[in-house]
């Protein structure tokens, strides 16, 4: 059990750390083609929505990263 417990975990890491990729690729290439994908574009509406929550917002946004940093 404990052996697919870390398994399933592993693969999450992996899911992503490829997701965090494909999002870092996506704003170079949306700084470098005119933003055509939308990445920036969604990543600031998140930071608007965060941002309209005030401190809620902040807390949540300070879980978020603090879980990651985790890993």
């Amino acid at each position: 059990m404990k052996d697919a417990l870390k398994t399933v975990s592993d693969w999450l890491a992996k899911i992503t750390d490829l997701l965090v990729s494909l999002i870092a690729l996506g704003v170079v290439i949306g700084i470098l083609f005119d933003d055509k994908f939308g990445v920036i574009e969604g990543i600031g509406n998140l930071m608007v929505k965060f941002g309209d929550n005030g401190l809620a917002g902040l807390v949540a946004l300070f879980l978020i990263v603090t879980w990651y940093q985790k890993k």
